[in-house]
């Protein structure tokens, strides 16, 4: 299964890349088990995916750890955002 990865602002500037295709190992079937495949990475990977404030959507629709990831998505981390 294969899946876009997309990291915005600090998360974005605390990895190093803005989008990484990835091909997802058996066992990762929601977006809470990609972020902690990817904060498995270590260093600046978990120091950006394990913050509690951490922001999640699945193809464009805010979600949680619980969404499930198919074949083609696009999955979002960002920290939270205010606007005014």
């Amino acid at each position: 299964m294969a899946v876009t990865v997309k990291f915005f602002a600090s998360v974005r500037e605390a990895v190093g890349v803005s989008t990484e295709s990835l091909a997802l190992p058996p066992g990762v079937a929601t977006v809470g088990d990609l972020r902690t495949h990817l904060a498995a990475r270590g260093g600046n990977w978990r120091a950006a995916l394990e913050s509690p404030a951490l922001r999640m959507a699945c193809n464009q629709v805010m979600c949680d750890a619980a969404t499930p990831v198919a074949d083609g998505v696009e999955v979002a981390f960002f920290p939270p955002v205010t606007g005014g």
